[in-house]
């Protein structure tokens, strides 16, 4: 009996995941496509498959259900950092690295710019903080100052090229839904053009940086 009980709290853990999962994926949509304001609970409820009181059992609000999206990214981050290990690399190598995981990420999460675009455009920002992109900007800097440290990289403002080569991480991805029409014959989310695109990234942004002999 107690097996039983167990085994049933276990399925019981696993189905409010995948329940908790599909309404996340099917908000993440709709908030980057609608915004907070625009955003109606039930079209959520009905991409998901659930019912719309779930969403409200869970994130207690259409306000609640938004900041957690939001919060997914840094989730990301966070594993991403300690999947890395970049401390243990150059710093070239690193931030090749870096980049490569940053554009990577951003062609499989492509709703996820579209979401702070909408964050930026209709709240000014207010909830930008729980994507906690501190983490990943404070990531670059310290990759970059250990370079400049070591005399691999040039003395640079770390700030102002963090924000530069978060750009060109960011900008294939969020872009594509209006490059594409650009070049209807290409697939730009292909794998080659994919590989094409962080080769240049990463030969651009290391040729900024690295130090001249």
């Amino acid at each position: 009996m107690a097996k039983a009980k167990q085994s049933a709290k276990v399925k019981g853990t696993r189905d409010a995941d995948l329940t908790k999962k599909l309404i996340l994926d099917a908000a993440e949509v709709e908030f980057a496509k609608q915004g907070l304001k625009g955003t109606r609970v039930d079209r959520i409820a009905k991409a998901a498959g659930v019912a719309s009181r779930m969403i409200y059992y869970y994130f207690e609000s259409k306000e609640g259900l938004y900041k957690t999206v939001l919060q997914r990214p840094a989730d990301d981050i966070s594993r991403t950092i300690q999947d890395s290990n970049l401390d243990g690399l150059s710093p070239d190598k690193a931030l090749a690295n870096l980049l490569k995981a940053a554009i990577s990420y951003e062609i499989n999460h492509r709703y996820r710019g579209m979401l702070l675009f909408q964050e930026a455009n209709q709240n000014q920002g207010k909830y930008f903080k729980l994507t906690n992109w501190e983490m990943g900007i404070t990531m670059v800097e310290q990759i970059l100052q250990r370079g400049i440290d070591e005399g691999v990289f040039r003395p640079l403002d770390t700030y102002m090229t963090t924000l530069q080569i978060i750009g060109s991480c960011v900008f294939y991805a969020n872009a594509h839904e209006n490059l594409k029409h650009l070049t209807p014959e290409q697939d730009l989310l292909s794998q080659e053009m994919i590989e094409r695109y962080t080769e240049s990234a990463i030969q651009l942004m290391l040729g900024g940086v690295l130090r001249v002999a």
